[in-house]
């Protein structure tokens, strides 16, 4: 986990004096937050989700991306026979993604993928899986959605964080708004 987070610190200031052409932004998102098992059961958490990320433009095609943000899910299950079930993640969020992004003008798809980190509490109880840790926990994210408008600062997408040591997903459909930095 240290040597992500320092080859993301270097990635970072090696390009930091390269992209003074380059529009710089602050991107929040907030959305529908989600959590879910590995297993394949329909247990399910649903709560809240808010995001910023620090937008570092290194082509018309490709953003480096560090975020921090909050994930806050609680049991959504109506179904009396599978309240002994449930995952749910409370915690914090931190990392770096790179999006590759189509350069179309009004409604341009992306794809990110990144490393992180997630601090707080995590539960997940099905069958076959009995996990309730706190603290940090490895998370690695992925990312499909459209950049809209012609200036692409709107943001429609669904953000995953698979958290292999607590065998959880959560994630997000979220809505975002991108906020030009003066140069």
């Amino acid at each position: 986990m240290k040597e992500a987070i320092l080859f993301c610190l270097i990635f970072i200031s090696l390009h930091l004096q390269a992209q003074q052409d380059q529009q710089r932004s602050i991107e929040v998102s907030v959305g529908y937050g989600l959590s879910l098992p590995y297993d394949d059961i329909d247990v399910s958490g649903s709560g809240f989700y808010l995001q910023g990320e620090y937008v570092l433009p290194l082509s018309k095609w490709i953003d480096f991306r560090p975020y921090v943000g909050l994930i806050f899910t609680s049991e959504s299950n109506d179904d009396e026979a599978s309240l002994p079930y449930l995952a749910t993640a409370n915690a914090g969020l931190i990392g770096a993604k790179a999006r590759l992004t189509a350069p179309i003008k009004w409604i341009a798809p992306y794809i990110e993928l990144g490393l992180g980190g997630s601090i707080g509490s995590f539960e997940t109880l099905t069958p076959q899986t009995t996990i309730d840790k706190s603290g940090l926990q490895f998370h690695i994210p992925v990312s499909l959605g459209l950049q809209l408008g012609p200036k692409k600062n709107i943001d429609l997408g669904f953000l995953y964080y698979f958290h292999p040591g607590v065998e959880q997903i959560v994630g997000a459909a979220a809505f975002g708004i991108s906020i030009p930095l003066k140069n």
